[in-house]
């Protein structure tokens, strides 16, 4: 019998979660200057994601982590604006409705924490990403908030919350 869970992100999740993280990015080229796999927090997700206005939530599959997602306070954005971060499924996870349920616990955990906005940073050529953020509504910006220090993200999107 399959185990499947979202759950929020625990000390020994920080290996796998780096994994999933460099493995999807890899996949779609985002590797390099500009981008989140080069942010420091990959490496211990878990303890990035404690404190207020902050969360951060891994999918397990059988005993493995299989993605993962969070929210935290938009670096030189505006207050009351999150952002969307490191929200990544690895390929024999997708398809399932994961990213939805992933993504709705998030937006639970933003609005829990008395966000307004939920900012994210994509990249064009991840279209299955696109697709999901604007079925919950978020609308394309022109460029991008804060200073996420993502300059190699070339497609940004907000949500009213």
């Amino acid at each position: 019998m399959q185990k499947n869970t979202i759950r929020p992100v625990e000390p020994a999740d920080n290996r796998a979660m780096a994994s999933v993280i460099r493995r999807v990015m890899t996949e779609f080229g985002a590797v390099g200057e500009g981008y989140s796999i080069n942010d420091p927090e990959v490496d211990a997700i878990c303890q990035n994601y404690r404190g207020n206005g902050y969360a951060f939530f891994v999918l397990e599959q059988n005993g493995q982590v299989t993605g993962g997602g969070g929210i935290a306070p938009l670096q030189g954005g505006e207050a009351g604006t999150c952002e969307l971060r490191k929200m990544y499924i690895l390929p024999e996870a997708r398809g399932q409705g994961w990213g939805r349920k992933l993504l709705e616990i998030c937006l639970q955990a933003a609005r829990g924490n008395g966000y307004r906005t939920c900012y994210l940073e994509t990249l064009n050529r991840m279209q299955p990403a696109q697709h999901l953020y604007r079925s919950f509504g978020f609308k394309p910006l022109d460029g991008p908030l804060g200073q996420t220090g993502h300059n190699s993200c070339d497609a940004w999107y907000a949500l009213r919350l």
